[in-house]
């Protein structure tokens, strides 16, 4: 089984029970051949054609025609006979998944063909990334193909219209906690994007990020001082800059006293203030007030009586008309609730919709964000997006630590005035993309969302409309299979990190082959299976580590 060219590793197998079909075959190589899902391997074809293959299956088999031949040749079942062991004869199956064939020859390839490894050149034919092959090219990562000395590394280059539009536009990241590396992933592809958009003369990106763990993206602006010489080394194999992001504002929940809500570190809080790159954020009344749907996004209203208390008051209705203060608004829906209040006129709204009105938004405005004025080095985020949202500028806005309610109006308040400034188009630099990063998706758009809230419209409206825009929604969370399907069906790209079993076995991986769903379970951190439309199959992409500062237990 021996071969003068060491790349070829094998013959094609066609069998009656396993036939070369026009979308896999098979093929036997050397048991002691290293080879791993996702290897791409090629057979000469018709025509002096090369049809590539990628492995999805490796089987070993013997000449034994059962288990119990294997027992009784070791002796009887002696773990430490070597006497009267036969040497029994053995080899590796692969199956192959059929990627391309150069000549558009999608015949089976035939039987006893020769299968060789790939050079770089092979496999980016193979997958469709040869350099007069993609236009508009964007760093997605590496690949890692074969073991030992065959071992080569390719540099993953998409067309970026596929990604940020616009022909595919959002990508999905899921994975578990800690080990997926979801953030690093998106981050990565957000810091070469930057850099594109940067370097090319053409179409501009602006960005808005959503910090909601700890103090993770509090500090992009900042190198990695961690960063190993390897890292480094891959990041210029790749063509990217080893920086961190530029052009960066921070916003921080505005606090009483000067406190903000943030994990942040107030030295570093200080550092970035002195620096004019830090701004405390707040929603005053009177510029909140066509955004009180959003106080009610968790809500379940499948009679529609809150969003008819806050068409009430968004109207003027009653004695709303003359409320310029939250405090105010809440006395307001206090005197609505008086037993025998007419809520507005004819009494159209019962005093008991008010009463849930009230429990609902008090709450959600309890809040120290939800202020009287906005003073001085202070900013209102819709209003920030409006006049300050230009082409290179990347946003991070900081939820970590506000509470659930809080959060989803901070992230619908500024969606909405994303779609507002593509809109309006009401000044000449606003950027031709802006791109949406949000974590943890299923707090705002999970099959366990009320279907009427306001937040899960918006982003419906985004994953389904905004390609055209420019709006482009990088979205993460934990378990894919629990986040909406018309949101997950307008991802033109998904990343699959590791995850458990339990959710491999959700219809969400069906069409992933049952080899590929088991390596979900135990991929390691930096490493990644994409599926993207300008990609030929499922590639497992690797990535180095964040460029940008990185906090202990971050």
């Amino acid at each position: 089984m021996k071969s003068k060219n060491k790349n070829i590793i094998g013959k094609v197998s066609a069998t009656e029970k396993c036939p070369s079909t026009i979308d896999e075959f098979y093929f036997w190589t050397d048991k002691k051949q290293i080879l791993s899902p996702f290897d791409i391997i090629k057979v000469e074809h018709e025509n002096d054609s090369i049809t590539y293959g990628i492995i999805e299956e490796i089987n070993h088999v013997t000449d034994a025609l059962s288990h119990f031949t294997s027992y009784i040749s070791s002796d009887f079942g002696d773990i430490d006979a070597n006497i009267g062991n036969m040497n029994r004869l053995g080899m590796n199956y692969v199956k192959a998944r059929v990627i391309c064939n150069t000549g558009n020859i999608y015949t089976p390839v035939l039987d006893s063909r020769q299968v060789s490894l790939c050079n770089e050149d092979d496999i980016r034919t193979a997958l469709g990334l040869t350099e007069n092959e993609v236009r508009n090219p964007l760093v997605c990562g590496y690949l890692e193909m074969y073991k030992g000395e065959n071992a080569i590394k390719v540099k993953v280059i998409l067309n970026s219209h596929f990604l940020i539009g616009p022909d595919g536009a959002h990508i999905n990241v899921s994975g578990i906690s800690g080990l997926a590396a979801k953030t690093s992933y998106s981050m990565f592809l957000l810091n070469a994007i930057q850099q594109k958009f940067r370097f090319d003369s053409g179409e501009t990106a602006a960005f808005v990020l959503f910090n909601v763990k700890g103090r993770d993206l509090m500090a992009i602006d900042e190198p990695n001082a961690e960063l190993s010489d390897s890292d480094k080394k891959i990041y210029k194999d790749l063509g990217l800059d080893i920086e961190p992001f530029h052009n960066v504002r921070y916003y921080y929940p505005y606090g009483k006293g000067g406190h903000l809500q943030s994990y942040a570190a107030p030295e570093d809080i200080f550092s970035q203030k002195s620096r004019h790159i830090a701004y405390p954020y707040k929603f005053s009344f009177e510029q909140s007030l066509d955004m009180l749907d959003l106080l009610l996004a968790n809500e379940d209203d499948s009679t529609g009586t809150l969003e008819s208390c806050v068409n009430f008051i968004i109207n003027g209705g009653g004695e709303f008309g003359n409320v310029s203060k939250w405090k105010t608004l809440i006395d307001k829906i206090d005197s609505c609730t008086k037993t025998g209040a007419a809520g507005g006129q004819k009494n159209e709204i019962q005093v008991a919709s008010w009463r849930k009105f009230k429990r609902c938004v008090s709450k959600a405005i309890s809040n120290d964000i939800f202020a009287n004025t906005v003073v001085n080095g202070e900013v209102e985020l819709p209003q920030e997006i409006a006049n300050n949202l230009t082409p290179g500028k990347v946003m991070v806005i900081d939820i970590a630590r506000l509470d659930e309610n809080s959060q989803s109006f901070v992230f619908g308040s500024v969606a909405r005035a994303i779609y507002d400034l593509k809109l309006g188009a009401s000044r000449d630099d606003i950027p031709n993309k802006v791109i949406i990063f949000v974590d943890e998706l299923n707090k705002y758009a999970s099959t366990d969302v009320p279907k009427n809230s306001p937040i899960l419209k918006q982003i419906l409206d985004i994953a389904e409309r905004g390609r055209s825009l420019g709006i482009i929604l990088f979205s993460v969370e934990q378990f894919r299979s629990a986040i909406h399907d018309r949101v997950k069906g307008n991802c033109a790209t998904s990343a699959y990190g590791r995850t458990n079993a339990i959710e491999v076995s959700k219809p969400d991986y069906r069409y992933i082959p049952k080899a590929y769903q088991n390596m979900l379970t135990r991929l390691s951190p930096g490493e990644y299976i994409i599926s993207n439309p300008a990609l030929r199959s499922l590639v497992n992409i690797r990535f180095p580590r964040p460029l940008y500062k990185q906090f202990p237990n971050g």
